[in-house]
């Protein structure tokens, strides 16, 4: 079998989990594209997961489509019995798949908005959990993975209104709980708040009001950005002591010297927002 590491992006047909995917491919992972989107047309926004991953093949890496629908646990499993018997191993899990809704960012209280925007805590906070169920004994096994859960700022703070945020803070109360139990066996778990991210949606924000978001583009991170900071954190020799954090993608990047598109180096929310992640307390009730 193919000694490269492998992955699974979940959600990664467009924006964050595409531009993770194809910078884990450059870095010469074997990179499991998942997603709902298979052909040109069937979601307002461009990008299919057949496409992600012949990115990810063409970025270094090799790709590999599998249509799944994250509301369905038996999806969820049949993937990773795949990747166990095509690959007879996982290294890197990254939750990123999220049912967003175009009125989570309308004008409005939350229950003036569609009550179907709360389907983020089902496909995003619960597929995640599933996810992660059926990813830990491939990693156990080898006593080596890491299983990462894309995050913001919006966890500490309103944003979008109750869903969004009930999302983001479990998702870092996901990886906190999970490094718990997956320590002992050298397994890793972490959150990463990534900034705005210049993907198709927030172009058509930007175009739909230059004016008022004439500075979004220029402080926008790359969707490849928190790919690469994934990859560093996985080759990061003291992984396992960062593991249950929830870490700002922007300090990652300090950490390890990178930097984004162009030699940009993205600012952290604890500066633009004055805000950081909460403190796991080390109290373990079983």
């Amino acid at each position: 079998m193919d000694s490269r590491p492998v992955a699974v992006v979940t959600g990664a047909s467009r924006g964050a989990g595409r531009g993770i995917a194809i910078a884990l491919g450059s870095h010469g992972c074997t990179v499991y594209v998942t997603g709902r989107s298979e052909r040109t047309g069937e979601h307002p926004l461009p990008g299919t997961i057949h496409e992600t991953a012949q990115a990810v093949t063409a970025a270094g890496g090799q790709g590999i489509a599998v249509r799944v629908d994250h509301s369905d646990d038996a999806q969820v499993q049949a993937l990773f019995a795949q990747v166990e018997h095509e690959q007879g191993r996982l290294d890197i899990l990254v939750n990123n798949a999220c049912a967003l809704h175009d009125e989570l960012t309308a004008p409005g209280n939350f229950w003036e908005k569609p009550l179907g925007i709360v389907d983020m805590l089902d496909v995003g906070l619960r597929s995640g959990y599933v996810a992660s169920y059926h990813a830990a004994p491939l990693m156990v096994a080898r006593q080596h993975g890491l299983i990462v859960f894309t995050s913001a700022s919006g966890a500490v703070h309103y944003s979008f209104g109750p869903a969004y945020g009930a999302h983001k803070a479990g998702m870092d109360k996901f990886a906190a709980d999970m490094a718990v139990d997956l320590k002992p066996f050298n397994v890793a778990a972490m959150s990463i708040w990534m900034g705005a991210l210049l993907t198709d949606r927030l172009r058509m924000v930007i175009a739909s009001d230059p004016v008022k978001f004439k500075n979004l583009e220029a402080a926008a991170e790359t969707p490849e950005f928190t790919g690469h900071v994934i990859w560093a954190l996985y080759n990061d020799p003291a992984l396992i002591d960062l593991s249950g954090m929830t870490v700002i993608g922007a300090e990652m990047a300090d950490r390890y010297r990178l930097t984004d598109a162009d030699g940009r180096q993205p600012r952290s929310c604890r500066e633009t927002h004055k805000v950081a992640p909460r403190i796991q307390y080390p109290v373990v009730l079983r």
